[in-house]
């Protein structure tokens, strides 16, 4: 039996298939440029080789049957899939948990698209689709919100006028949760304590970026907020900025609210403080030479250890900061700058270990901070695929445990 694991974005389609049994990948790959006639896909092998087609695919709808073709040709049996787990952006606050998908679960979702019109559409499509083409595998939504949906009211909650909160669902809600539920399982395990009782500060550091404030294994705070635009400064968002900010370049420049979230959510971040650059490694590459991208990794710092040092103050003690993603996973400059500063603070990176420690080297979850560090500091790639995967087979066998800290999921095992 397989599990499939599904993650459509707004011109993508990322898939993943699992053994049920051995809940290891066989097969997965990603559909790029949705729409546009250049779209194609690569189906990635576990051995390292991968498969690449070039056709056309104007939708979702085109580019999953493109995607069960290349199944079928890599000799997957697509009766064999009784299971599908989407990956839902936002939940909203109507969602604590992954769910089996039903008629209202769909409703809800799409009810919700307002507050996520760049990824609850697509998802939606991608269910719709997945239903149509696999009608004998039970589809489950996990959601990117639910993670976070144990944050106390005063950590969610803007001190703007009440009526935005009840009537229109303004209140930060959290994103790239199934990364920070698995990574801070793992880190757990590597502390060698149960996850109910480890503080920790994960840093999900990718092109999008957010940090999480977790006490006693479950989120308290974290950085993003209704929308992915606030917290760390990202490929091409902006993090934390003053609203006054938005309200006054609209009026300068007669900007309509399409024309503003483009700008926030395509020309910001490192994009907008080099003019030229998104990726870290071209910044990084030109930082000597580039006075715009030595500005852009000075901030980006600046940023993250200011999230690192507040959520030491609201956590108390800290077991833990742990960096995932690909940016926490694979440079060791920026996790090195990171870090220091922070010995006063209990935290103490061993810049030999750091330097090692890439996961796109093939190196795994390893401690990276000194033996005298008080508070531990890891690298830990994330597998938000496998929280997919063991969350839809959770629920299909109905041994699903809304509450994440009675799931018994493999990854909480120490290795």
């Amino acid at each position: 039996m397989y599990i499939l694991a599904l993650n459509c974005g707004s011109s993508s389609l990322k898939y993943q298939v699992f053994d049920a049994g051995s809940k290891r990948a066989i097969v997965g790959g990603n559909v790029e440029k949705i729409g546009l006639p250049d779209s194609f896909i690569t189906q990635k092998y576990p051995d390292g080789t991968k498969q690449k087609k070039e056709t056309s695919m104007k939708n979702h709808d085109e580019a999953l049957n493109v995607v069960l073709f290349m199944l079928r040709e890599a000799s997957i049996d697509l009766n064999e899939i009784q299971g599908v787990g989407h990956r839902v952006v936002m939940g909203g606050d109507k969602f604590a948990s992954s769910v089996e998908i039903t008629d209202d679960v769909i409703k809800t979702i799409d009810k919700l698209s307002p507050l996520a019109p760049l990824h609850n559409p697509p998802a939606l499509r991608g269910i719709m689709t997945a239903k149509q083409l696999l009608p004998n595998a039970k589809q489950v939504a996990v959601f990117d919100t639910a993670f976070h949906q144990t944050m106390p009211d005063y950590s969610y909650r803007y001190a703007v006028p009440k009526a935005w909160y009840t009537e229109l669902g303004v209140r930060r809600y959290g994103f790239h949760g199934t990364s920070h539920l698995y990574v801070s399982k793992r880190a757990a395990a590597m502390l060698g304590k149960p996850a109910d009782k480890c503080n920790l500060i994960t840093m999900h550091i990718g092109s999008g970026a957010s940090a999480t404030a977790i006490r006693n294994g479950v989120s308290v705070d974290t950085s993003l907020g209704m929308t992915p635009l606030s917290g760390l400064t990202m490929g091409t968002r902006p993090g934390d900025l003053d609203p006054g900010v938005v309200l006054y370049v609209m009026e300068q420049l007669k900007l309509t609210p399409a024309q503003m979230q483009t700008h926030l959510s395509k020309d910001s971040g490192l994009k907008g403080l080099t003019e030229c650059f998104a990726d870290r490694r071209d910044v990084e590459e030109n930082k000597a030479t580039n006075d715009s991208c030595r500005l852009a990794i000075e901030t980006e710092v600046q940023n993250v250890k200011k999230y690192i040092g507040a959520y030491m103050a609201e956590l108390g003690n800290v077991d833990a900061v742990v960096f995932t993603a690909g940016v926490g996973e694979n440079d060791e400059y920026l996790r090195e700058r990171f870090c220091t500063g922070l010995e006063n603070l209990g935290i103490k990176l061993d810049v030999a270990k750091n330097a090692k420690a890439l996961a796109r080297l093939g190196v795994e979850e390893t401690e990276i901070s000194t033996p005298d560090s008080k508070v531990k500091v890891f690298m830990i790639p994330t597998n938000e695929e496998l929280v997919i995967v063991e969350d839809t087979l959770a629920i299909m066998n109905k041994t699903y445990n809304p509450n994440h800290l009675l799931m018994n999921y493999s990854f909480a095992k120490q290795k």
